[in-house]
């Protein structure tokens, strides 16, 4: 039997309802890789007492004959964006440092519902601004890859939920939970070699998810492959009467409705993806994509979207728009640090614990969403945002009167060196280039790895489809992941 760390959520489900092996079996594994693997820093908060209860929990269920529930026996890592009752949250912030939520997220609550244990809190970018995972206040994650090309240098995981992918990508947990606001979940599962999906935006409820972007963030499910993105989405999902946003649907059974059939499918390539100085790897693999999809049965026809050159510098004025607005929550008032130099009143200490308590890449985000939203020129950007989004957003609903799904590379690269890009926000905001469209226009999309580049990193195929339809993405999601038959994995050096 293969090693138990080596599992996936559908795997470790099955074993355990048949008695292969006990979900305690599973979480000591787990916890035992978890805590060999510090040099990755993907873990900022170990959590094996909640694994293990929810391991016994299921041990106990099933020698008592009693029906399993649909996660007994997984144990998963949790972004440190989610608030989970009686464990530190701090969305990789120094200002949150000391906050312990007594409450639990929605979405964090209906895993635990579905018989899933936490493994422990993962590391990410600070409040999931970033997109490699370096602006963490608490370090940076180490990608558990390596170029095969002899350098040695740490590569970045993604961002902003890099601490999910290398925890995955490492085998230090089958699944995570991850949250997407411009690309952070399907980014770093390219750069990792994982899946990831970003649902419809509503699917998943916000509520208890540390806010950056309300408009924008979405919660969803990281693991190694398709089905259990579709096992973890099934979980996840669901009306939430606490979260405005959240749609009041019945959750469809992704799973079981799984078919890499595409007959009747037709694939848009838009042509406004192709952009200038994009990596010929990264050209050959959308073509390889592309004959994959025509080999499950889909037609392939060439589209346009018009307005998606637009659609960075509209993100990047929405999104810290919103985050200046959300972030002005800390103030050393009511959550975490509080900086209260001698002598100082209100407004001195609001400053101070605000100048020590957020990192540079969030105050760059703050002083700019201040900034775009401040008297005399609210309408000369924000509103001009407001009005690309929406035409990025019609874009897509006319594609849709043509295809059924859209094709395009995640990543305009494969992972790079930590640091390398650090010095620049706009090459590091570019990393975004093709997932921040569909999430502007709220539209569920997903990560599959494709291949890898020449120094032996993974590279990803992104699929959009329309809303609701995640069956669609992950259908075709799976299409690609049965042809590309990705099965490298990193040499385990930590």
């Amino acid at each position: 039997m293969a090693e138990l760390t080596d599992l996936g959520v559908a795997a470790i489900r099955d074993g355990v309802r048949a008695g292969d092996f006990s979900a305690r079996e599973v979480a000591d594994a787990f916890i035992t890789r978890v805590g060999a693997a510090k040099a990755l820093n993907a873990f900022l908060v170990e959590t094996p007492d909640h694994a293990l209860a929810a391991a016994k929990a299921t041990d106990d269920a099933r020698a008592a004959g009693e029906e399993l529930k649909p996660l007994a026996g997984v144990p998963i890592g949790m972004k440190d964006l989610f608030c989970t009752a009686g464990v530190p949250a701090t969305a990789a912030s120094h200002i949150l440092e000391g906050f312990t939520p007594t409450y639990e997220s929605t979405v964090s609550g209906n895993l635990w519902r579905a018989g899933a244990g936490m493994l422990g809190k993962l590391n990410m970018d600070q409040f999931a601004m970033g997109s490699s995972n370096e602006t963490s206040h608490f370090g940076n994650v180490i990608s558990p890859w390596r170029r095969n090309d002899g350098g040695n240098a740490p590569l970045a995981p993604g961002g902003s939920s890099g601490g999910s992918s290398a925890a995955i990508a490492a085998r230090l947990c089958p699944g995570a939970t991850g949250t997407d606001t411009g690309g952070s979940i399907r980014q770093p599962a390219a750069f990792t070699g994982i899946s990831g999906i970003k649902p419809t935006y509503g699917r998943c409820s916000r509520w208890g998810v540390i806010a950056f972007a309300s408009s924008l963030d979405q919660a969803g499910p990281m693991a190694r492959d398709v089905r259990d993105c579709a096992i973890l989405l099934e979980a996840m999902a669901g009306f939430d009467p606490k979260d405005a946003t959240s749609l009041d649907l019945p959750v469809p059974q992704w799973e079981a409705g799984l078919s890499s059939d595409l007959k009747g499918k037709r694939i848009g390539i838009p042509r406004e993806y192709r952009v200038d100085g994009m990596p010929a790897e990264i050209e050959a693999l959308w073509q390889q994509g592309i004959d994959w999809l025509k080999d499950a049965g889909a037609e392939v026809v060439e589209v346009s979207l018009p307005h998606t050159r637009y659609a960075l510098p509209a993100y990047y004025i929405i999104a810290p728009a919103e985050a200046s607005s959300n972030l002005a929550r800390y103030d050393g008032v009511r959550y975490g640090q509080r900086e209260l130099p001698d002598g100082a009143g209100l407004q001195d200490m609001y400053a101070a614990t605000r100048a020590a308590g957020f990192g540079d890449e969030v105050k760059r985000r703050i002083m700019i969403g201040t900034y775009v939203l401040s008297a005399g020129f609210y309408d000369a950007y924000y509103t001009q945002a407001q009005k690309v989004r929406t035409l990025i957003a019609r874009d897509f609903e006319q594609v849709w009167e043509i295809c059924d799904l859209l094709l395009t590379p995640t990543a305009p690269s494969a992972a790079f060196a930590l640091g390398e890009k650090s010095a620049d926000p706009i090459a590091m905001y570019l990393n975004d280039v093709f997932t921040v469209p569909s999430s502007l226009a709220g539209l569920p999309a997903m990560s599959v790895p494709g291949g890898l580049d020449a120094g032996g990193l993974p590279l990803g195929l992104q699929i959009i489809g329309k809303p609701l339809d995640e069956q669609g993405v992950l259908d075709a999601g799976l299409a690609i992941e049965q042809r590309a038959g990705f099965t490298a994995r990193p040499d385990a050096w930590w």
